[in-house]
């Protein structure tokens, strides 16, 4: 539906996440990858969404001087929020098992900020979803981290792998923000432009 709205922009998704460019696909509007290297460091005072908001558009940011009159570019980060706290990716195969203990029979919010950027507009909005994991053994945690090797993931997880499967038990807002892109608003916002 909106390929026929864009058919004079080129639209680039600037991520490279899988699940995103896989998720984007789904959308049928054709679009290129690009990925400009951001160093993702936010200010130590934000909180939630503020620091997915603030990242989004570091990534955005990062097309200033690459962006042609024509050009959509469309951003994104995910952060796992928890008792106040930002779990992003792992560092290392410790550091994932850590991540997930702290998870384990916990609620958590799964925040996604997404940036589209035009010549001239500029639009940043957020999704969040709660999910609930069950108490998870460690067994549970090392075999996920072993098999899966979840350290490009914040929060340590996939919700659409062995972990998910097993471990979440109810989710209330959309599933396709914990994969990293909350489509129905991006499609939303698409539709506004």
């Amino acid at each position: 539906m909106l390929s026929n709205k864009f058919k004079n922009n080129t639209i680039i998704l600037g991520s490279a996440s899988p699940r995103r460019q896989e998720l984007f696909k789904e959308l049928n509007i054709p679009f290129t990858i690009k990925i400009k290297s951001v160093e993702e460091i936010y200010p130590s005072n934000l909180k939630g969404e503020e620091i997915t908001n603030f990242l989004a558009l570091l990534k955005a940011n990062a097309f200033n001087n690459d962006i042609n009159e024509n050009d959509i570019i469309i951003t994104s980060d995910t952060i796992v929020w928890l008792k106040d706290e930002a779990l992003e990716k792992p560092k290392n195969k410790v550091h994932a098992i850590e991540i997930l203990q702290k998870l384990s029979g916990e609620s958590h919010e799964v925040i996604t900020s997404v940036c589209i950027k035009t010549i001239n507009k500029l639009i940043t909005f957020s999704d969040i979803t709660i999910v609930n994991f069950k108490k998870l053994s460690l067994e549970e945690i090392n075999y996920y981290v072993e098999n899966y090797k979840p350290y490009d993931k914040a929060g340590a997880y996939g919700i659409q792998e062995w972990i998910g499967f097993i471990g979440v038990t109810s989710i209330k807002g959309s599933y396709f923000n914990v994969m990293g892109l909350p489509v129905n608003k991006l499609y939303e916002e698409l539709n506004k432009l």
